[in-house]
This record gives structure tokens, sequence and C-alpha cells, in this order.
């Protein structure tokens, strides 16, 4: 994988606050890009080494302090909180014992360091090398490696030998923007679409540790899977390259590309499209028509007007008469977000069988 394919992707992942890891060798400037990208993005970069850092650095110093006990953070943490906004860089992951790897979940996670919260606008980058060329190398946890999305770093000498004559370059930040809500919530419907032929890719944890310390499928990561699909649709000038790294390297290389080949098949008419004419022709496969509806659903809540609501009951209706299971699953969460000035449309009441039955009313 080109590095300007992995620098582009790593600032998608920034710009969708997904923690990422770059996986690669010593001394070919994982950290230089990181802090490059810091600086073009106007943040501050705090680096914190695992292998010099003990889980009390995560965790929090046990303190007493008005009379109870206070987990005292960090003054990385205290910075990044002071500021905002910034990176947290966690390098060298697979030289931190595993007691460190532990304490690190929460920070991950949770975004908390002892008591500290740290700030929304926090974003968490990471770097390991592969065991076998780091000192003292350990395995990465399971858990810790189920939070990240993986990207491996590699260069050439042409990489080399540009960076050391003109610079080496930081992704384009500027033209990138974060998702919006409605693109998150249509993308996470396909990929449940998606994991609804294939469910047996919903959770697969592998069965050694070397392969559960890289990207393997579960809810939490085919979530993030979403949110990196929505993050390229945002942003179309990026390639195609950057998207299928941040896929693959939440799920993995089986179930990512699976994912991926899947998408290039769907071929579905815009919400939009759908609700000028409802007559539209739709999809016959079940997967497709969960697709359809649930990003039809996601554009009519984040759009937010009665009269795309009341439209989206005719699509919905046309769906009943075929698949009822499909229909009532979106049906559900359209009614749920009625519009205040919003009329009930006959297609609604002739649906109410139909979500009676399903269970969705009463």
């Amino acid at each position: 994988m080109k590095n300007d394919t992995v620098r582009t992707a790593l600032a998608l992942a920034v710009q969708a606050d997904l923690p990422v890891l770059l996986w690669g060798a010593p001394g070919t400037g994982k950290t230089s890009a990181v802090v490059a990208l810091g600086r073009q993005l106007g943040q501050p970069v705090e680096v914190v080494v695992g292998s010099v850092r003990e889980p009390s650095d995560f965790a929090g110093l046990p303190v007493v302090r008005d009379q109870g006990t206070w987990f005292a953070p960090p003054r990385w943490a205290e910075r990044l909180a002071s500021a905002g906004s910034g990176l947290l860089f966690l390098d060298e992951l697979t030289t931190a014992p595993p007691a460190v790897q532990a304490a690190m979940l929460r920070v991950v996670l949770e975004r908390t360091v002892g008591d500290l919260v740290l700030p929304p606008g926090v974003r968490i980058v990471a770097a390991a090398n592969p065991p076998g060329l780091a000192a003292d190398g350990w395995e990465l946890s399971a858990p810790l490696a189920n939070r990240l999305i993986h990207l491996d770093w590699q260069v050439s000498a042409v990489d080399v030998a540009d960076g050391l004559t003109h610079g080496f370059p930081a992704p384009d930040t500027v033209r990138l923007v974060p998702p919006t809500s409605a693109q998150v919530s249509a993308a996470k419907a396909r990929v449940g679409a998606f994991l609804r032929i294939r469910p047996e890719l919903v959770l697969a944890v592998p069965g050694t540790p070397e392969q559960a310390g890289r990207s393997w499928p579960s809810p939490r990561t085919w979530e993030m899977a979403a949110i990196a699909l929505a993050t390229a649709e945002a942003n179309p000038s990026a390639s195609a390259s950057p998207l299928t790294a941040l896929i693959v390297g939440a799920v993995g290389e089986a179930a990512g590309f699976e994912l991926l080949s899947w998408l290039r098949t769907l071929d579905l008419p815009d919400p939009e499209i759908l609700l000028r004419d409802p007559a539209t022709p739709l999809p016959d496969r079940a997967d497709r028509l969960h697709a359809l509806l649930g990003g039809l659903v996601a554009h009519v809540i984040a759009d937010g007007s009665a009269t795309a609501w009341e439209r989206a009951w005719t699509v919905i209706g046309r769906v009943s008469t075929t698949t009822p299971d499909v229909a009532a699953a979106s049906a559900r969460t359209l009614a749920a977000n009625r519009p205040p000035d919003a009329n009930l449309p006959p297609a609604l009441l002739d649906l109410a069988p139909i979500l009676r039955s399903a269970g969705f009313m009463p």
C-alpha cells in the first residue's frame, strides 16, 4: 500500500474521530508523518511512548483530595485538556507490556485518563512495530487491537529520496470534512444490510494471538467501517484506495473486501429521486431493500421536513407488499421520528397490520 494512500486514510480517520494504528518498521517516518499532520491541522501533538510508561500513566495516580481519592492524570493529558483539541500519539504499542496495554484500553475507548475526560476534539493515533522487529516486543492484545483501525505503513526508496530532497508530505486536509449524521446513518444501514446476508461475519475472533492483534470483525469494528465509509463519501475527491485501506483496516481483509465487493453491486436509487417519484423502480433483493430503506429513512430524518416524512411512507408501503419484514423495521424508525407538523398519510395506516404483527405497535 502506497504511503500517500495511508496518509490520506490517516487524515480521513482523524476527521471522522476513528482511532487508527500505523504498523511499520522502526525509523520509517511514522512519528514524523503524525507530527506533520498535526502541524497542518494546527493542532498540538502529544507523543506518549508506551515502552517507557507505567499503567498509572493512563489509569492515573491515586491522590487524596477533598476527603476523597482522585486519580490524577499525567501532564500530557492535562495539556490536551487545556488545549481543547489535538492529536494523542501513542507510540511503540507493541513494546508496551500487557499491563500498560490494558491501561490504554480506557483511553482509546472512553477518552478518559485517570479521572480526566479528554475533550471531544482530541483524536487518537497510534503506531507499532511488528513484534518481530520490536525490542522486547509483545503481541498487541485483542481488546486493544479491536479498538483501532490498522494501516500498514511502508516506504519505498523513491519516497525516502523525495522526502529528503523536498520534505516529507502531509495529506491535504484542507478540503477534508467529517461526515454528517445522515451520511453515517445511511452508511450504517448499508453495512447492516450486508451483515443480514453474512451474519457469520458479525463476530469472527481470530484463533491465534498474532491474528487477534490485528484487524478482525466485531460489532465495534463494523461500526468503525461504516463511519469510514461515510467519511469517504463525504470527501468524494479522495480516491477509492484510502476507503479500502480504512475498511480492511477495521474488519480485516476477508470481511473488508467482501463488503466492498457487495457495495459495488448495490446500485441504489438516490433518496431524493425516490421522494420526488415514489414510483421509481425498486431492487428485488431483500439485502438491497434493507440498504435502500435504511438510507431513505436516514435522509428523511436529516431533512426533518413533514413533506419528506409523508412521502417516504409511500416507498415503505411499496416494499411492504413484497417484503413486509424489511418494511416493518424501517417503518418503526420513521414513525419514531415524525415531524410535529406532519400528517398521517394513508400508506402509514395501511401498514398498521404489518407493524402490529411485527410487534412494533400495540
